[in-house]
């Protein structure tokens, strides 16, 4: 048995139907209690983005934001896309929009918990996230330290998805190597990795909104040139999804599951990495930065996600396999195959995007995906990070940090080096072993994220700016709260 026929085996055993409804069920749960947050404090959630409140322990809430974008808006909205469509056909795109749409209350109890629970590190900074949760509010230390571990080990898994696209992306454009991109992208990561948090919080404040704009002008740019097109491909998402269509009426589940898997790979609600950089913000009230962290699953999933697919779909470019036929190669699989040979992933939005602009698409989504997935590799280690952190909090970490720091790097570089297949593989496997333990936390230590809600409401009606006091809550275990 090969490595792949192990990842893969894992991979069934992890991301089983079981995870999918439990990813569901819990959005629509936190949904309903919230009173569907999500919708009703968009106001509030454009107001508090750009609040520049910040200390020597935290970072602003929007270096935050960006932080977690980093993390969000990578390859998943690329490469993940393409793969959703791939084999989950069209339909898989509406199933991301509802597991975004659910998840953004996940999202919010996430960040709120974190923000309640963050601590201190050993050089004053603010640390926080599912292991620090669940250790303070839960009192189980054992189940903190077991999804620290476990989230180390997705980091570098995960991170290993953004290289092996990047080194694939700049193969198909330039004809680079693909050891020597590898090399190049591990000298830079290293440089600012040494830099710690505050480096990699400026680098994502810059980084991320321009690539994201750059990335949506060529879109926009590609779907006016196929704007005839753009009614039928929301019929065509529509019909699949509910497998009505002639073509893919048949992939209803795979639909829901590979929409779904894509959807909490891309925007990560209910997955605990976007509480890591929660938690390093500095707020007057936990809320705020949930409620921020909340409306970055719709900038990724409803506003990045959708133009990619829309530019897939609206071009025709891309491949189908059926999901009823194992064993043979991908080619032998094919329902639709209008990319004969074409490996699904960045590819495919690169062929999309050439075939309406020639001579530049292959490089422009090249150089998307570069800062798309490099950021997303920092924002990456910095949740692992954070988990090391957590884990020897105890003891001097210099050593730590330095071995670390080494086996990242080098996951890394074996991923980007490795099979596209092998790689989102890992990645998904290290998605759900996340979500399975930090969704049953959330459901078990729902109710201060709640109780949060209810007092930063409750401050909001009388005029005044909240402030969050946890002993008038009952909330105990908040030290940096402590008044």
């Amino acid at each position: 048995m090969n490595i792949e026929s192990v990842v893969n085996a894992i991979l069934g055993i992890v991301w089983s139907p079981y995870l999918v409804v439990l990813c569901l069920l819990t959005g629509l749960y936190f949904s309903v209690r919230t009173r569907f947050i999500q919708l009703r404090a968009l106001p509030d959630m454009l107001r508090l983005m750009f609040r520049h409140e910040r200390s020597a322990a935290g970072v602003s809430p929007f270096q935050a934001l960006s932080l977690s974008l980093s993390s969000r808006v990578g390859v998943g909205n690329i490469a993940g896309v393409a793969m959703a469509i791939a084999f989950g056909g069209p339909g898989a795109i509406f199933w991301m929009w509802i597991v975004a749409f659910l998840g953004a209350s996940s999202a919010f109890i996430e960040s709120t918990l974190a923000q309640i629970y963050k601590d201190r590190d050993a050089n004053g900074q603010y640390r926080g996230g599912p292991a620090y949760y669940i250790e303070k509010g839960l009192g189980q230390r054992w189940y903190a330290v077991l999804f620290a571990l476990v989230t180390v080990l997705a980091g570098a898994m995960l991170a290993g998805t953004q290289s092996n696209a990047i080194t694939s992306a700049v193969n198909e454009a330039w004809d680079v190597p693909v050891m020597v991109t590898t090399g190049v992208l591990l000298v830079v990561l290293a440089a600012i990795l040494l830099g710690g948090v505050r480096r990699i919080a400026r680098v994502a404040e810059w980084v991320v909104p321009v690539m994201a704009v750059a990335y949506l002008l060529v879109t926009a740019v590609v779907m006016v040139l196929n704007v005839e097109r753009v009614p039928e491909v929301i019929a065509l998402v529509l019909r699949s999804a509910f497998g009505v269509d002639a073509a893919f009426g048949a992939m209803i589940g795979t639909a829901i599951q590979w929409g779904v898997r894509r959807g909490v790979l891309s925007n990560e609600a209910g997955m605990g990495s976007g509480a890591h950089p929660a938690a390093a913000a500095e707020v007057s009230h936990p809320v705020k930065q949930g409620l921020v962290q909340s409306f970055s699953v719709y900038i990724d999933t409803m506003v990045v996600c959708s133009a990619t697919a829309f530019l897939i779909l609206s071009t025709g470019l891309y491949n189908v396999y059926d999901p009823a036929v194992n064993g043979v190669p991908d080619e032998a699989r094919l329902l639709l195959g209008n990319l004969p040979g074409v490996e699904a992933g960045p590819r495919f939005v690169q062929h999309a995007v050439e075939s309406a602009l020639p001579g530049f698409g292959k490089s422009f989504v090249a150089l998307a995906i570069l800062p798309f997935a490099f950021t997303t590799i920092l924002a990456l280690y910095y949740m692992a990070e954070t988990n090391v952190s957590y884990l020897f909090r105890d003891r001097p970490q210099g050593w730590v940090m330095g071995t670390f720091q080494l086996l990242f790097l080098a996951a890394t570089g074996y991923s980007a080096m490795n099979s596209a297949t092998v790689a989102w593989a890992l990645g998904d496997i290290g998605v759900g072993m996340m979500s399975w333990l930090n969704i049953i936390a959330m459901l078990l230590l729902q109710r201060p994220a709640l109780a949060a809600l209810r007092d930063y409401e409750d401050h909001r009606r009388q005029g005044r700016d909240p402030l969050f006091n946890p002993k008038l809550l009952g909330v105990r275990n908040t030290s940096v709260w402590a008044h």
